[in-house]
């Protein structure tokens, strides 16, 4: 191993969970206290930051959201990944929910990798998993589902009229990540596609934190309950038999504030 070698840094890619600061893996807070810098996404938990990241270390926002250009580009979180490790830093790329879903790991792993650079991987609570449980909806209750599918649906994203008859006619739970702009499209497909009238749509805004807020509809209804409503960021759409359970099952009430948990992008 020569010098160069010798003085590289290393990177961590870490998951903060999906709101709640008690949700995040002890290895991730660890780590989160012996880094040097720390690259954090926007839908991470401030409190996350104020409580588990060293005061030592350096904090650098580099959130994106879509459409807002006040987002960074991937390039430059790629090239700061690496800026830092080669200077001989502990660098945490620290993501909200799980770094494996919805995320831009593989370029960020493509660049560590390019570059030489040691690497660890933590998991984390994925969205899906944080907004079904704060919401009483078991994913896979025996007798209501025996799959998940998690899917997006961007404005740019075309699913063919087969792919949307499929998603009506599956006994899966569906659970759309950021897709909250389209989801007048979707329901409108599903429909279309005579999904059954006892699968149901729950809308999970700001899932697993303080202004958590869950909206229920049946699918047939939605331009008469939930169409048109604000929706905050994030918000995820789970579809299915098991949403009818949030009734019985529903411990964590609604929120009475309609407010921001995650920073917003200026």
């Amino acid at each position: 191993m020569n010098i160069e070698q010798q003085k590289k840094g290393k990177v961590i890619l870490a998951a903060a969970g999906c709101g709640d600061p008690e949700l995040i893996t002890v290895k991730a807070a660890r780590f989160l206290q012996q880094a040097d810098i720390v690259l954090t996404d926007r839908l991470v938990s401030e409190d996350i930051l104020e409580r588990y990241v060293s005061p030592l270390a350096e904090i650098i926002f580099v959130g994106k959201q879509n459409n807002n250009v006040a987002s960074f580009a991937q390039p430059t979180i790629n090239q700061l990944l690496v800026k830092y490790a080669l200077q001989g830093k502990l660098v945490v790329r620290l993501k909200g929910g799980d770094v494996a879903f919805f995320s831009n790991i593989l370029d960020e792993l493509e660049a560590v990798v390019a570059n030489e650079i040691d690497f660890e991987i933590i998991p984390g609570i994925t969205a899906a998993s944080g907004a079904s449980a704060y919401a009483g909806i078991p994913l896979t209750a025996r007798g209501y589902a025996t799959a998940v599918r998690m899917l997006t649906y961007y404005k740019e994203t075309s699913f063919s009229d087969s792919q949307w008859a499929a998603l009506a006619a599956t006994d899966d739970t569906l659970v759309f990540y950021m897709s909250s702009e389209n989801i007048e499209v979707i329901v409108e497909n599903l429909v279309k596609n005579n999904i059954n009238r006892n699968k149901l749509l729950a809308v999970v805004q700001q899932a697993t934190t303080v202004f958590q807020q869950v909206a229920i509809t049946d699918l047939y209804q939605f331009d008469q309950t939930i169409k048109g409503m604000p929706l905050a960021s994030p918000t995820l759409l789970i579809i299915g038999k098991v949403v009818a359970l949030h009734n019985k099952f529903n411990w964590n009430k609604n929120s009475t504030y309609a407010t921001d948990y995650f920073k917003t992008l200026l």
